[in-house]
């Protein structure tokens, strides 16, 4: 049997409440020094971010949505979209479902990354299977990896409601490449 939507609601603000109150003040992660980012796995970033000792990027801020849980080859980021998300006839635009969805799956591949790597998105592919509304409550994506090869990555998510419905599906392609490698001028 499925939460009702309030209690759905109110356990969801809840975390969301204890995730902002836990990195208020903080910089966002840009702030670090690429230094300091070079000397995590992705995987130690991200528990940072989900322990608070990290603040998540400004985007999950702006997107409402945060990262809930990560471990080895999975992220889970639960969001519920405002009102100004919401289009001309009444469902969510489909940037929100695409950018959370982006979301879990690149965290999920960053979660593989060992020390000194990083990553960049080559491609995201996005299915939208059912129109988000304001009756859908908290959703949460769930990103998990498919393979992790020498240069390349896949990963895929799933956005559901607490009922287990699905709203779309999504599969990405990440290039990795060394922390340590400076950045070419493009002047």
């Amino acid at each position: 049997m499925a939460k009702t939507s309030v209690v759905v609601r109110t356990q969801w603000l809840a975390r969301k409440r204890a995730k902002r109150a836990d990195v208020s003040g903080m910089p966002a992660p840009a702030a670090l020094p690429r230094h300091e980012l070079k000397q995590r796995s992705g995987l130690d970033l991200l528990r940072e971010v989900v322990t608070g000792t990290l603040p998540a990027g400004p985007m999950n801020n702006t997107l409402d949505f945060f990262l809930a849980e990560i471990e080895p080859g999975r992220a889970v980021y639960e969001g519920n979209p405002r009102a100004e998300f919401f289009n001309l006839i009444g469902s969510v635009h489909g940037g929100w479902s695409a950018a959370i969805l982006d979301s879990c799956v690149a965290s999920a591949i960053h979660s593989v990354l060992p020390v000194g790597k990083g990553y960049t998105t080559v491609e995201l592919k996005v299915n939208f299977v059912r129109a988000v509304t304001a009756e859908c409550g908290p959703l949460r994506a769930e990103g998990k990896v498919i393979n992790i090869g020498g240069r390349i990555g896949t990963a895929e998510g799933r956005l559901t409601d607490s009922a287990g419905r699905l709203y779309a599906h999504a599969t990405t392609t990440c290039l990795f490449f060394d922390m340590s490698e400076r950045k070419r001028d493009r002047g």
